[in-house]
């Protein structure tokens, strides 16, 4: 059975979706805007991930102004942040810098927002979560040798 509103009716009901949908967001954004609160898990072999990330440099400003706006934001403070592990860092030319870093899963929205809050505007941030597979490639390799 069809619902006839009449204008008025479904005005109402479309000024309490809109107002629904407004409260939701704002309930959300907040909840994304607020810093997740530091955390001391360490990384372990079962619950251990690696995530590179690419911290892509603007090249459009010399590198003395983007470091003057790291150390203003504080980037070498807080990233890494303390006990997660640095596997390499190293400087790509003409890209910027990958970082490697091994960190509890639990960790990696901590990860996520010292970067936003410190390396955003000097760089473009680019990430890649993985896990090791070394032990399981190499004994699959052993396996497949014999």
């Amino acid at each position: 059975m069809a619902h006839s509103f009449g204008l008025f009716g479904g005005l109402r009901l479309f000024v309490r979706a809109a107002a629904l949908a407004l409260a939701v967001a704002s309930v959300s954004e907040a909840q994304a805007q607020s810093a997740p609160p530091a955390s001391t898990a360490e990384a372990t072999p079962d619950n251990a991930i690696l995530l590179t990330i690419f911290l892509k440099h603007d090249q459009s400003r010399p590198l003395g102004e983007l470091d003057a706006q790291l150390a203003k934001q504080g980037f070498y403070k807080a990233f890494p942040p303390p006990g997660v592990e640095v596997v390499s860092w190293y400087v790509m030319m003409g890209i910027g810098q990958v970082i490697t870093l091994r960190l509890p899963a639990s960790r990696l929205r901590e990860v996520n927002r010292v970067l936003e809050d410190t390396a955003w505007g000097a760089y473009r941030t680019e990430f890649y979560p993985t896990y090791d597979y070394k032990a399981i490639g190499l004994a699959e390799h052993q396996k497949a040798a014999q």
